[in-house]
């Protein structure tokens, strides 16, 4: 007979978090898709950081990019490659071979000043939403960083999986 192991993702703490951000940059991209002009129907949410922060601080190459925003070199370089397929930057040679700088196209400079607009609605729909609840998710996300500086959230993870005999 064999023994059946149960489907563990059919519970998950991380799910609502994932879902909950994913229906509000759902939302954020109805916006775009319902602009006026329609030069914003096919951007992502999830490239108007670096399309703002180039704007604000000129061409930059990958790595200092993804310094400036808070991400891996790779994962930038695969959301570089994204924007520029979809035509949101283009790359020009870096100061060495090695580098290439990620610069703004001509249909990125044009909307720019409309994703800054979208940027400061969106912070101050968050600070009326946080407003709204009993516990902002600002201060929730600060409490679980100051608990992971305690113990990591790699070490909490070893723990559990050094007392699973599944891991072995």
């Amino acid at each position: 007979m064999t023994e059946t192991t149960p489907d563990p993702t059919l519970e998950s703490l991380w799910r609502p978090l994932r879902l909950l951000q994913a229906s509000m940059d759902a939302d954020i991209g109805r916006l775009y898709a319902e602009a006026r002009t329609g030069d914003t129907a096919d951007l992502k949410p999830s490239y108007v950081m670096e399309l703002l922060r180039l704007h604000a601080a000129g061409p930059m190459t990958i790595t200092e990019l993804a310094e400036s925003v808070g991400r891996t070199h790779s994962a930038l370089s695969q959301k570089v490659a994204a924007m520029r397929a979809a035509g949101w930057v283009r790359t020009l040679p870096g100061d060495d071979a090695r580098s290439k700088k990620v610069t703004l196209t001509e249909r990125a400079t044009a909307v720019v000043g409309r994703l800054a607009a979208e940027w400061r609605a969106t912070e101050a729909a968050l600070a009326e939403l946080e407003a709204e609840i009993p516990y902002p998710l600002s201060r929730v996300v600060t409490d679980i960083e100051a608990a992971l500086e305690r113990r990591s959230f790699h070490d909490r993870i070893a723990a559990k999986l050094a007392e699973d005999p599944a891991w072995d």
